[in-house]
C-alpha cells in the first residue's frame, strides 16, 4: 500500500505539472499580447505550484521512512 501511494503522489506531480504547463500555454498563446509575454512566466509559476506541492510531499513521505527515491 505504501508504494502505491509512493507513486501515486510522484503520478500525481507530474499530471498536475504537465497539466498546469499545457494550461498556461493555451492560456497564453489563444489571446496573444504584450502582456501575455511579459506575464507568462508568472502564470506558468502559478499553475506549477500544485506539481510542486505534490513533488515535496511524497519527497516528505519518502524521507520519512527513510528509503531512498525510487529511480528505476
Amino acid at each position: 500500500m505504501r508504494k502505491t501511494a509512493s507513486v501515486l503522489w510522484l503520478a500525481a506531480a507530474v499530471l498536475l505539472s504537465a497539466g498546469g504547463l499545457a494550461f498556461s500555454l493555451w492560456l497564453t498563446i489563444s489571446n496573444f499580447n504584450l502582456i501575455w509575454a511579459i506575464l507568462s512566466p508568472v502564470i506558468i509559476a502559478f499553475y506549477q505550484s500544485p506539481a510542486a506541492l505534490a513533488y515535496r510531499l511524497w519527497r516528505r513521505r519518502n524521507k520519512a521512512r527513510g528509503e531512498p527515491p525510487d529511480t528505476s
